[in-house]
């Protein structure tokens, strides 16, 4: 099942589905305002519904705001907690309704939890109780074989990052990753997070509750 938002990202959630299908799988996908506990109920029920209990639920869900503490007003404020924090924590309560026995939840934050910065307050302050929340899932879920865990990429080369950044910003965080000379953009690519993904969610299951930083050496904890 692929999750999209809003019609914006309607045309990339059909390339996806696409790809699926031609790799030979089923999938379906729906379209939802994931904020209130109310809509990601329905999304998991109508998934169940589509195409039976899922093994695996991976949450990618997120939205950056670089700004300083002293300009971010209260809307901005319970939008970047709605999406990075509440819409974490009810995807977590109903992947443990409906995940079936021994399967695997990842979530996706930010390698900023391990950074001394400015300017990402919101943003990373609202990732940060993901890690909690993966914890305390972890030992909820784990009686059923169920693992939990959350990945942070560092800064990655993706439309989600470019917005938010100048060309002095975007310059730096190409630089700053140990192995930034070894990346094709200097940047963390979807193809260095995916395998992580890839064994957190099959052979690695014994590592639960964790929240790893997978960066290039860009920060850590």
């Amino acid at each position: 099942m692929i999750h999209y938002n809003s019609e914006g990202t309607k045309a990339e959630a059909e390339k996806t589905l696409a790809a699926i299908k031609a790799a030979g799988a089923e999938a379906v996908a729906f379209q939802a305002d994931l904020t209130t506990a109310a809509a990601m109920q329905k999304l998991f029920a109508d998934t169940v519904a589509a195409i039976g209990r899922p093994d695996i639920v991976i949450n990618t869900v997120g939205k950056v705001l670089k700004k300083p503490i002293a300009e971010i007003s209260e809307a901005e404020y319970d939008e970047m907690s709605a999406i990075n924090a509440k819409s974490a924590f009810f995807f977590l309560k109903e992947a443990g309704k409906y995940l079936n026995d021994n399967g695997k939840i990842c979530t996706l934050v930010t390698s900023l939890l391990g950074a001394f910065t400015p300017f990402y307050a919101a943003y990373a302050g609202t990732k940060a109780p993901v890690e909690h929340f993966t914890r305390a899932a972890s030992k909820e879920f784990g009686a059923r074989g169920i693992s939990v865990t959350a990945i942070g990429p560092g800064p990655m080369d993706t439309p989600f990052f470019y917005p938010a950044e100048g060309e002095d910003a975007v310059a730096y965080h190409r630089s700053a990753a140990a192995l930034s000379n070894f990346s094709k953009t200097g940047l963390t690519d979807i193809e260095d997070i995916v395998p992580y993904i890839r064994f957190m969610v099959s052979e690695g299951w014994w590592m639960t509750g964790q929240t790893i930083l997978v960066n290039g050496g860009y920060t850590t904890k």
